[in-house]
Order: structure tokens, then sequence, then C-alpha cells
């Protein structure tokens, strides 16, 4: 990957992905495959931009998350 963010991410010609555990008040991450990597993107943004990261990046938050970790953000 050349550049990490995506002024507009409107303007990707990718396939957004939520959460089912999201909800309907669009606050939420939206995932896409993108070139060789993920672009994440916040739903209430959708002409906002989108970051960038490599699959080995993902997959190493996707483990954290999955180990509890970040539980502690979440807590009010």
């Amino acid at each position: 990957m050349s550049q990490h963010v995506i002024p507009d991410s409107s303007e990707m010609v990718v396939t957004w992905q939520k959460s089912s555990s999201s909800g309907g008040d669009g606050n939420c991450v939206e995932f896409a495959a993108y070139e060789d990597g993920i672009a994440i993107r916040h739903s209430k943004a959708p002409h906002g931009p989108a970051l960038l990261y490599t699959r080995s990046e993902i997959a190493a938050m996707i483990k954290g998350v999955k180990a509890g970790e970040f539980d502690h953000l979440t807590e009010g």
C-alpha cells in the first residue's frame, strides 16, 4: 500500500461491511477489502476518510479483540 489514508471513502469502489451487532443508529465501524489491505471508516461519515491497514495488522487486532485485550475501552 502506497498510502495510508483515503480522504473521501465514498469514492472507493468497495463493499463496506459492519458488524451485525452495530444496530441501526449509524454508530459503527465499517471494513472493506481494498487493494492488498483493509480499509476502515466510520459509518456516520461515508464521505470522510478511510484508514488503510495491512491484512496482518488487522489479523493482529482481531486476535487481540478475541482475547479481550480491548474490553476495558468499551466500559463506561
